[in-house]
């Protein structure tokens, strides 16, 4: 008879787009989650732990392809036949939230989420399937308050956690300054077809240019994404008739004339020595436009609101080349980028970039609920913001690990549970080594690889004689390493200790390697 075919072992492999975290990783990440709760908190914010998993129903038109409930996201169908899926964000659960259990929430409600989110797109360099957010956000306040406030916290959590300042600043924008400019366009249109007011009926009239306004104005915002890669040159090229890229290959640009594109290029070089500069090229840019002129204003609020409050421009800046994700947002939106450089995988200097971003939302909770909920948040990432730390050495390195208690005797492992019992109470992280102690110089590598600053001894000779040897292993590294045989002898690294000692002394060198 034919022997069964064996099953081919699994690969140890971790997916592509997610990554395993070890040791020192999970701490420095816990500390930096422990302190930006810790600011939020400070700001009034309540914690909300909301599920990590979604109906695709309540992700809703947010999703990349609603026709295909996983693109984009990790999506699967329920026993009930109803699509599941890992959320991709913080926001779009929040407005199921508070859809669903508003009757119980204040208004305004303020929430802070932490959390891993999941996204079903392709992975890359530094771009993960799996990553963490920090979230704040008011939901239920029209106030440029409350997006005066998200901005502060903003500022105050990157010093907190270790950004100075001076090495970052946060950029505001509104989404509704952008619509007075493509207002300003429309109307340019209107005008250079119909000096004499639009026609009323007939083919080709100004309605036909209004109803492809969606489609050109879609294209302008795509346009205006690309500023910071081709320049103010570009963006023109791109609204007119379209230009090279760096490969050769011509990209169509959206048909508009040169006069027509004179409003998109005041808002994005509207950029003044001051906030009063910029809000005054700005009210240039969007002439007429009543929506324009009022997300002026609001910028005007807040700067007015965070000055008040001591955020000078060095933090906080009004600065018209915020694009990003403007589709979404219905009134401010904040950035915070990191202003200091940083050295590239291939030895070329670069800015670190953006690292959080946000905005009001006013229309996300209508989904559920059929009325407007005014709403403002913004959202950190975690993973980006440590890895500017690392790259500035602000963190890393090697961490201190548990003082390890050797076993001499096997038959003590009472005697060595004991003493390791007494130093935790002590407030000291210790633990007995639980290989073969048969080796004594193989619990003197774990205790290395573990990273201990200290070891404890004890063989049958020092329990006869009520003592044990305390071995200070960062000191026994840097006599190995620097000393000379004269300098060894003089500074021992290994100190003989009275049993009923031995506490006091761990935790003066504990604390002095801890500190």
């Amino acid at each position: 008879m034919a022997k069964d075919k064996k099953q081919p072992r699994p690969k140890a492999e971790t997916p592509k787009g997610f990554a395993d975290y070890f040791g020192t990783e999970v701490d420095e990440r816990k500390a930096m989650l422990d302190r930006i709760a810790a600011v939020y908190h400070a700001y009034g914010f309540d914690a909300l732990e909301s599920s990590a998993v979604e109906t695709v129903e309540a992700l809703g038109k947010f999703l990349p392809d609603v026709d295909r409930p996983n693109e984009g996201v990790f999506a699967w169908q329920d026993d009930d036949e109803k699509w599941l899926a890992l959320r991709y964000d913080l926001t779009a659960p929040l407005a199921r939230v508070y859809a669903q259990h508003r009757n119980d929430l204040p208004t305004p409600y303020r929430r802070y989420a932490m959390g891993p989110v999941w996204r079903n797109e392709k992975p890359g360099p530094g771009r993960f399937r799996q990553f963490y957010q920090c979230d704040a956000d008011t939901v239920g306040s029209a106030s440029m308050a409350a997006d005066a406030e998200i901005c502060a916290m903003l500022a105050d959590t990157l010093e907190q956690v270790g950004i100075p300042r001076g090495d970052y600043v946060v950029r505001v924008n509104n989404r509704k300054v952008l619509n007075g400019v493509l207002e300003s366009i429309a109307q340019q249109i209107i005008n250079e077809h119909y000096p004499f007011g639009p026609r009323t009926h007939g083919s080709g009239g100004a309605e036909d240019i209004i109803k492809r306004k969606d489609e050109w104005q879609a294209n302008v915002l795509r346009t205006i994404d690309k500023f910071d890669k081709v320049g103010v040159e570009g963006v023109r090229e791109l609204l007119t008739a379209g230009r090279e890229d760096s490969s050769g290959a011509f990209i169509e640009g959206v048909g508009l004339t040169f006069e027509q594109t004179e409003p998109v290029i005041a808002f994005l070089t509207s950029k003044g020595a001051d906030n009063e500069a910029t809000l005054a090229n700005l009210r240039a840019a969007v002439g007429e436009s009543a929506v324009g002129t009022e997300g002026v204003a609001e910028l005007g609020e807040i700067a007015t609101l965070l000055a008040a409050q001591g955020y000078g421009p060095d933090r906080i800046v009004i600065d018209p080349s915020v694009v990003r994700g403007l589709g979404y947002y219905t009134g401010p939106v904040f950035e915070a980028e990191l202003t200091f450089e940083i050295t590239d995988e291939k030895g070329r200097p670069r800015q670190f970039g953006s690292v959080a971003g946000g905005g009001r939302y006013d229309d996300l909770v209508a989904r559920f609920t059929g009325q407007s909920v005014p709403a403002t948040g913004v959202s950190i990432g975690v993973d980006r913001l440590l890895a500017a730390l690392r790259a500035k050495g602000r963190i890393g390195g090697s961490a201190r690990g548990p003082v390890v208690v050797t076993v001499m005797d096997r038959e003590r492992m009472a005697d060595y549970q004991a003493m390791v019992g007494e130093l935790r109470r002590a407030g000291i992280r210790a633990e007995v080594y639980l290989g073969n102690p048969k080796n004594f110089g193989n619990q003197m590598k774990y205790a290395d690889r573990r990273g201990a600053p200290i070891a404890i001894i004890e063989g049958g000779d020092e329990k006869a004689r009520g003592v044990v040897q305390v071995k200070d292993l960062v000191l026994g590294a840097e006599i190995a390493q620097n000393a000379t045989l004269e300098e060894w002898k003089d500074r021992p690294s290994q100190t003989e200790v009275p049993r009923g000692e031995m506490c006091d002394f761990v935790k003066s060198l504990w604390d002095k390697y801890n500190g």
